[in-house]
């Protein structure tokens, strides 16, 4: 979308053809009978502007409880953070007199942080700054941003004095592609490095993915934060913004466990092992309870702060698995109740499981090269519309190194 049509949006007439798309409920696949329609009343530039910004407003809901007002690139929308956790970030910068969100897109972020204190927006990009611009104006809260246009490979146009804390969200993506290394970034992440030497409090959204490799030199808290279940992102935080030396966050309910002590070595390409307060994991076989942890437990090595925690124990030194007699509700770990365990082996589950008539499963793993569609297919079962018993969650882990199957209620 060019400039000129975007302003074209901003219009009247504009609003209209916005309004009149809504009405149609586009998906992407009937774009071009859409189109078709609207073209009939409206400009062909204009209304394909129209469809798209309203097919990703449709998808941006997922992300933007008032995306039917923003407006949206593709890419921008795909890099966003998901307002719960812009929301939740911004939080962090409460008593600060003023922050540069730095790359700030399309204004997802900022909008956030200017609920906070008041926000600066700098982007190069000449479409996203007018529609952060706009995406300002139709939220419904009292905001305080203003933007500008601005190239982050250039000294920033302000001085420390002037502005007390940064937060940078550097691109990550590249022809729909997304990019892990920070080297590889838009601008690279070591751009900070000339930053801090003014603005020593920042901010900085990277991929949860990130070899860590290339971030253990910075003097800086890594949070990785997760969403109902899921691995979004990860932070950086510096000066004192900082916290914690590790942290892992759960959303939603701002669940948060810390690390502040330096026990992190790097095996397997960057990643933390936690140890224990004795420096030894502790290993017992499957007991009455299993306990998942959340991806950004495992992510911020804090598995075995988690395991303290709950008082529990570990199948194995490498699997995060975490098991104990005692039922604890966490929002840092799903937990299952354990009804059998045995060595790994195909013929000897069908068995037991036909044998119990239990024609449904799920499989999960943790240390098993085998996939669960094929293990599920090896199993044979015979699903039936009327069965009597509950399903089965079926864990192909390891204990003590060597291949099990657990087999839990649902």
């Amino acid at each position: 979308m060019e400039q000129t049509i975007f302003r074209s949006l901003l219009s009247k007439t504009g609003q209209e053809v916005l309004q009149v798309a809504s009405s149609l409920d586009p998906v992407e696949t009937d774009f071009l009978r859409h189109f078709t329609y609207l073209n009939r009343s409206y400009p062909a530039d204009l209304a394909q502007a129209a469809l798209e910004v309203t097919i990703l407003r449709k998808e941006g809901g997922k992300k933007f409880p008032f995306a039917d007002r923003m407006f949206f690139t593709r890419l921008a929308l795909e890099q966003a953070s998901n307002f719960e956790i812009s929301t939740y970030r911004a939080a962090r910068y409460e008593g600060f007199n003023n922050v540069i969100d730095l790359g700030c897109s399309v204004g997802g972020d900022t909008i956030a942080l200017a609920n906070m204190l008041p926000t600066y927006g700098i982007d190069n990009d000449p479409l996203r700054l007018p529609m952060a611009q706009a995406n300002l104006s139709t939220i419904p809260h009292k905001s305080n941003a203003d933007f500008i246009q601005g190239d982050l490979t250039d000294p920033l146009p302000f001085s420390s004095p002037s502005i007390s804390a940064l937060f940078f969200d550097p691109s990550r993506r590249i022809l729909g592609r997304r990019l892990f290394s920070t080297y590889q970034y838009h601008p690279p992440l070591k751009v900070i490095e000339s930053w801090l030497l003014d603005f020593p409090e920042i901010g900085v959204k990277i991929s949860p993915g990130v070899n860590l490799d290339e971030i253990r030199s910075y003097d800086a808290e890594l949070e990785f934060i997760s969403l109902r279940g899921e691995l979004k992102e990860a932070v950086l935080w510096f000066g004192s913004l900082k916290t914690a030396r590790r942290r892992a966050t759960i959303l939603p309910g701002n669940h948060t466990l810390a690390c502040s002590a330096g026990t992190v070595s790097s095996k397997n390409n960057g990643e933390f092992i936690d140890k224990s307060s004795s420096g030894v994991s502790i290993i017992k076989e499957p007991l009455s309870y299993l306990y998942e942890p959340d991806p950004s437990i495992l992510r911020a090595g804090l598995v075995q702060t988690l395991r303290e925690q709950l008082n529990a124990y570990q199948l194995d030194p490498d699997i995060a698995y975490l098991t104990s007699d005692t039922c604890t509700v966490t929002p840092y770990a799903r937990v299952w109740r354990v009804e059998s365990w045995q060595p790994f082996g195909t013929k000897r589950l069908r068995a037991l499981l036909r044998k119990h008539e239990i024609d449904h499963i799920v499989v999960k793993k943790r240390g098993s090269p085998i996939q669960p569609d094929d293990f599920i297919r090896a199993m044979r079962l015979s699903p039936k519309k009327k069965s009597g018993n509950p399903e089965r969650v079926i864990f192909l882990t390891h204990l003590r190194g060597k291949p099990i199957v657990i087999i839990c209620f649902p």
